[in-house]
């Protein structure tokens, strides 16, 4: 049988060779994305390149902003980090006025951008209204550092910490929000806190399952990173809601499904129709956000006078 191959190979010598090259090139290309696996899954921007010039223009009356305070805090290995609080004004003539929110949204964004691309969106929710506290990731925006897995874990957690310890916020008023990568960070750090409620917007099962998505020839089981929120979503119990769009182009609909059907009651499941991947407020428009101010009206427990929000 090996006289056999032997001879095939051979007489087949520019069969042989191209094999060669078919291997060592995909030798190259694992080795490469391999060597670049957090260049292919972080795209953070950092300061000053953003839209940190935000409007001066007072708003119309009758609408709502936030308020933006910068926050510093750092992360339990050393990291500093930054993020933005943010509490919803009403404009008044002659000024403006706090809303009243009960609760505080921390956010966990995506893998590209900071958190100064999200201004339109967070100008959006104030009108539920929710106090919301979005970060930067180390290596993003104004935060120090350079994104790894670890690296979410521990920047989520000094959030949270942050929230509770120093700007006194019960941990029954905070609902942790996740949006495609910031999912796994969020459902971690929903395993070891008792949050209110986590939301999981355009979220994915595992870092070997969107490797498998987006290129079908990698083996998964090479892979460093393991983002595994699928196993963890399942020791997540408090309330639950996932949002997806069937149009996803980044992220399949059917890891947000998997994603879902893998964690515990109480959960929901909202679909966003013919929403891209970045278009998920734009497209859903008023029913989105009506969805999210349900969620959290749903999660608000009777407050405690012992503690408040400041």
């Amino acid at each position: 049988m090996i006289r056999i191959a032997h001879d095939f190979w051979r007489s087949n010598g520019f069969l042989w060779r191209a094999t060669r090259i078919i291997i060592a090139v995909c030798v190259v290309l694992l080795t490469l994305i391999m060597a670049f696996e957090d260049k292919l899954i972080y795209f953070p921007t950092k300061y000053p390149d953003g839209v940190w010039a935000l409007p001066d223009a007072r708003p119309a009356r009758g609408e709502t902003f936030p308020q933006i305070e910068d926050c510093h805090f750092v992360a339990s290995d050393g990291v500093k980090l930054h993020g933005w609080y943010c509490s919803p004004l009403l404009s008044e003539a002659g000024g403006s006025v706090p809303v009243a929110a009960e609760m505080v949204l921390l956010w966990l964004h995506g893998n590209a951008g900071n958190i100064s691309h999200r201004y339109e969106m967070i100008r959006a929710m104030m009108k539920l209204p929710v106090r919301v506290f979005i970060i930067d990731y180390r290596g993003y925006g104004k935060s120090e550092g350079k994104p790894t897995e670890r690296g979410l874990y521990l920047d989520a957690r000094a959030a949270w910490d942050y929230l509770v310890n120093q700007r006194g916020v019960s941990p029954d008023r905070i609902v942790i929000f996740g949006k495609s990568l910031g999912g796994v960070p969020a459902i971690d750090l929903a395993t070891k806190v008792e949050p209110a409620g986590l939301i999981v917007q355009s979220s994915f099962t595992s870092a070997s399952d969107m490797a498998a998505s987006l290129l079908p020839f990698f083996p998964g089981a090479l892979l460093q990173t393991k983002m595994d929120s699928v196993s963890k979503i399942q020791n997540v119990h408090c309330p639950k809601l996932f949002i997806h769009s069937p149009a996803d182009e980044v992220v399949p609909y059917v890891l947000g499904r998997r994603l879902f059907e893998a964690a515990p009651e109480p959960k929901e499941f909202y679909d966003v129709k013919g929403s891209p991947h970045n278009s998920t407020y734009l497209i859903g428009g008023k029913p989105y956000f009506e969805a999210l101010r349900r969620f959290l009206h749903s999660c608000l427990k009777p407050a405690d006078p012992g503690n408040g929000l400041r």
